[in-house]
């Protein structure tokens, strides 16, 4: 005999929210979904992933510009960039690298507006290079670094004097835990060089903490 639902089970059921194909995507955290969906006009699902990412966004923006509004405008410029960018977005990538390299550009161009000339890189450099650099310290120093990044305050503090790729690759590493790869992917450079310049950039905050210790 079929099962005839009692009155408090259907009420039960009425109340339970229906889950959209966006929704339940976010729920199991697939980016690819939500990606595929955004693509076929689902705006529910485009909204979701602004949600899910715009934190990070304003963190990797933050990372590279001092100015409150500037990265507000640069963050909204990067959702709508990505908005009328996605059906050209091929999937074999990651969304969340796709979208901070956007932002990444985006801040770039706020500087060249301004005459503010970054650093230039050196040469890519090969394994036995970069070893030379960071092979022996990094994991050493690292610790120190990450034990002083947790506070925003004392991050801005301590990486004031740093150029702006070198604060924003050290904010990326330690602050929001993106891997060398990712981080080479995102600013379109070689991973090795990745290294040596989060070591470089590591060795002058510990040389600024330890004449800030030595001075107390």
């Amino acid at each position: 005999m079929a099962h005839v639902p009692k009155t408090g089970e259907m009420a039960a059921q009425a109340l339970a929210p229906v889950l959209t194909p966006a929704s339940d995507a976010l729920r199991r955290d697939d980016d690819r979904e939500l990606v595929r969906l955004a693509k076929s006009d689902d705006k529910e699902a485009f909204e979701l992933l602004v949600r899910k990412h715009q934190s990070r966004v304003f963190a990797v923006a933050g990372g590279i510009l001092r100015n409150k509004e500037d990265v507000e405008d640069v963050a909204q410029q990067v959702f709508v960039k990505a908005y009328f960018s996605l059906k050209r977005f091929d999937q074999r990538a990651a969304f969340s690298t796709w979208l901070y390299k956007i932002t990444v550009n985006e801040c770039w161009d706020v500087l060249r507006k301004r005459k503010v000339r970054p650093l230039l890189y050196e040469s890519d450099l090969n394994e036995e290079q970069a070893h030379e650099y960071s092979g022996f310290s990094e994991k050493a120093a690292a610790p120190d670094v990450s034990d002083r990044l947790d506070a925003r305050e004392r991050v801005e503090n301590l990486l004031v004097d740093l150029d702006e790729r070198d604060r924003l690759m050290l904010i990326l590493k330690e602050v929001q835990g993106f891997s060398v790869e990712e981080i080479a992917d995102i600013m379109e450079i070689n991973g090795n060089t990745v290294k040596v310049r989060l070591f470089r950039a590591r060795r002058r905050i510990m040389e600024k903490v330890k004449r800030r210790d030595a001075a107390k």
